[in-house]
């Protein structure tokens, strides 16, 4: 992923994994690269040193290929959500 890539997919991630959403898939896109994805929930929030994780599914068409991807991420104090793991997994 370039940056505006992954700018574009961690807005959609921080949407997705808020844990005051609704658990609705959210999903991004950028026309310049075409790169494209979603996020969705994959359980509820837990606590990890001192900060609040949630595991997710996604699933992303990039120039390397269709990638569907379970992992979790973490948010800090400040409202960032980081990546912490992603693991391929088998498309529904």
């Amino acid at each position: 992923m370039d940056p505006e890539d992954w700018r574009r997919a961690g807005a959609a991630l921080a949407v997705a994994l808020d844990p005051q959403g609704n658990g609705a898939r959210v999903q991004w896109d950028n026309p310049l690269s075409r790169s494209k994805g979603s996020f969705v929930q994959a359980g509820k929030p837990y606590p990890s040193d001192a900060v609040v994780c949630r595991p997710f599914l996604a699933d992303l068409t990039l120039k390397s290929g269709d990638h569907a991807l379970a992992g979790s991420a973490c948010v800090d104090k400040s409202g960032v959500w980081t990546v912490l793991s992603s693991r391929p997994r088998k498309k529904n």
